[in-house]
């Protein structure tokens, strides 16, 4: 008997996947890439060890979700709806006060 996943299950797939593709878009966008690390505070090599901690993936979904400009030319390059980095941004960011999660 296969279980079906849980809504849990495939929101952390789709906001690990979305994760993956602000890394790929950020690695092809020198400019963007230069604004995330200043605005971040991290050096370039950090990068590598970072991308399993999931507050650095929440830190770059919210580069995106910061700057309207910004997400929409990630959306336009990647055809991931704004709603899909909303959602990513929403599993990463977990309950906050206000939201009716906790």
């Amino acid at each position: 008997m296969r279980l079906k996943p849980t809504k849990t299950n495939t929101s952390a797939t789709n906001a690990e996947e979305t994760a993956a593709a602000v890394l790929g878009w950020l690695a092809k966008e020198p400019e963007m890439l230069g604004r995330f690390l200043a605005l971040s505070g991290m050096q370039a090599d950090q990068m590598r060890d970072a991308v399993d901690d999931s507050g650095f993936l929440a830190g770059m979904i919210d580069f995106l979700m910061g700057h309207e400009p910004t997400l929409l030319a990630f959306c336009e390059a990647t055809d991931i709806k704004p709603e899909t980095v909303a959602a990513a941004w929403q599993h990463y960011a977990g309950s906050q006060p206000g939201s009716g999660d906790y």
